[in-house]
């Protein structure tokens, strides 16, 4: 549950502590009584079931999310969403339906359709076609939900992502990670409540994809490095034992309790629980990132290279912090957006993740955490069926796709999802939505509904008003639930 903040009230000059005033009463013995409540009791993590405030009517049905988050614009209509007529027409000008009228991130004159170059098959007993770039996920196919009618309302990469993760396209909200921790706490007081790994280049929207907004910054992600340490800092300087690293975090704390008496500021009690948890990851965070503890068999089905870096390394661990209470792991890939030299760079970043999240999801299903886990593959827009070129033409340039915010795929697996579905259907293009759209707010509230969380009851009071993910839209989408 959120930490409860005293009202901040107005003090007189008299009340009010100055720094020297502070530092004084430490000296004369204030944090000596204080430290002996702290020291050994500095938990300072959180943990308990859904407030009623927040809940949903029905059971939570998981527990906590992985949340693959491929930037930039992942095609649907090359990896989710087969579209023979747009195949047969390839080439053609494009339809005025189309064109006319729509507004691009790029595109000015009027292009040509532009086919799938891979095929579509139908995949496991479900029969949901799936492209050949991603022949690992075929062979999951049963497990997952495909969603094929997803919207949103941002068409550039920033906002859209920032749409996606935090309910508004602009900077400054909770993430939903975030959210989650505000409601639910965290499991294991020696982790962060979430994590995010970044592979590529740092996503346009930063680190508000997973940051607290106007929420304490005590609910703010922690970022883990893919090569090196996977946090900074995490031994002690060279004669700087353990016990003196804990007095002085104690004592920090115990300071920033008379500063929280003094003026209510919660994010000095925000402070408190950072130091104290920087403390606990020094020990709990390698034991956690550690992939040598794996057997060999484990680590080569995710496509595991020990001394290098990859995503099969950024799943594995992502499964090995949720096993350990992690809340919420944030898998963020980058690369995805193709204007160009789609037929290169499409295969490519699809051999990158495919090995590793199929095994993530078949993982989590064998150790029995995929009942009570979401795994969601998503992304901030679509592409266009129509072809896109830059820098130029000739013989060596390969077209690609421009940003289309009308229609995109998504995939979930596990936590109360019906496996085995594609849901919702788009235009003989792909352009846009004919049947069971599903808005990224939509996505956002079913999410909650699985974890147990309302959408519209899970709320912040800021600025004069309560703020919630889901803006003032959203709705569960039943259809998807199991």
């Amino acid at each position: 549950m959120p930490p409860k903040y005293p009202p901040t009230s107005p003090a007189s000059p008299a009340d009010r502590l100055t720094r020297r005033d502070l530092l004084g009463r430490a000296a004369r013995g204030g944090v000596a009584l204080l430290l002996p409540s702290l020291i050994g009791q500095t938990n300072l993590g959180h943990a308990m079931p859904v407030p009623d405030r927040f809940a949903t009517r029905g059971p939570a049905r998981a527990k906590r999310i992985i949340y693959i988050n491929l930037v930039g614009g992942a095609s649907h209509v090359d990896l989710f969403d087969p579209k023979p007529l747009l195949a047969h027409q390839h080439g053609k000008p494009c339809p005025d339906e189309l064109f006319r009228g729509k507004r691009f991130a790029f595109i000015q004159q009027r292009p040509s359709l532009m086919g799938s170059p891979w095929f579509f098959a139908p995949s496991g007993k479900s029969g949901i076609q799936i492209s050949s770039l991603l022949p690992g996920l075929r062979t999951i196919a049963d497990r997952i939900t495909l969603i094929r009618s997803m919207t949103t309302d941002e068409f550039n990469h920033a906002p859209a992502q920032l749409l996606l993760q935090t309910g508004i396209g602009r900077s400054g909200r909770p993430s939903i990670a975030a959210w989650l921790d505000y409601a639910l706490g965290s499991e294991n007081p020696d982790l962060p409540h979430s994590a995010v790994i970044v592979r590529g280049n740092y996503p346009g929207a930063g680190g508000a994809l997973w940051g607290s907004g106007f929420l304490p910054s005590v609910y703010q992600g922690v970022e883990f490095r893919n090569s090196g340490p996977p946090v900074l800092f995490l031994a002690d300087p060279p004669g700087v034992p353990r016990s003196s690293r804990r007095r002085v975090v104690d004592t920090v704390i115990a300071l920033n309790a008379l500063q929280f008496q003094a003026v209510g500021d919660p994010e000095i009690d925000a402070r408190s629980r950072q130091y104290d948890l920087a403390y606990r990851m020094q020990t709990s965070i390698p034991e956690a990132t550690d992939l040598t503890r794996e057997p060999e068999g484990t680590r080569t089905r995710y496509g595991v290279r020990l001394g290098e870096s990859n995503f099969g390394n950024d799943c594995m661990i992502a499964r090995r912090l949720v096993e350990r209470g992690v809340r919420f792991v944030q898998l963020v890939n980058s690369g995805w957006d193709h204007h160009e030299q789609i037929a290169n760079e499409l295969p490519r970043k699809c051999r990158e993740i495919d090995r590793g999240a199929t095994a993530l999801v078949e993982d989590l299903a064998e150790r029995g955490l995929l009942a009570d886990t979401l795994v969601v593959c998503a992304t901030e827009f679509g592409r266009t069926p129509m072809s896109q070129t830059m820098g130029g033409t000739g013989a060596k340039v390969i077209p690609g796709r421009d940003h289309q915010p009308g229609a995109f795929s998504v995939w979930v697996a596990g936590g109360g999802f019906k496996p085995g579905m594609a849901y919702g259907k788009t235009d003989p293009w792909g352009a846009s939505v004919v049947s069971d759209p599903v808005h990224v707010h939509d996505l956002n509230a079913t999410l909650l509904a699985c974890l147990g969380l309302d959408h519209e009851r899970l709320t912040y009071f800021f600025l004069g008003r309560e703020h919630r993910l889901t803006d003032v839209h959203g709705r569960v989408v039943q259809a998807l639930l199991a």
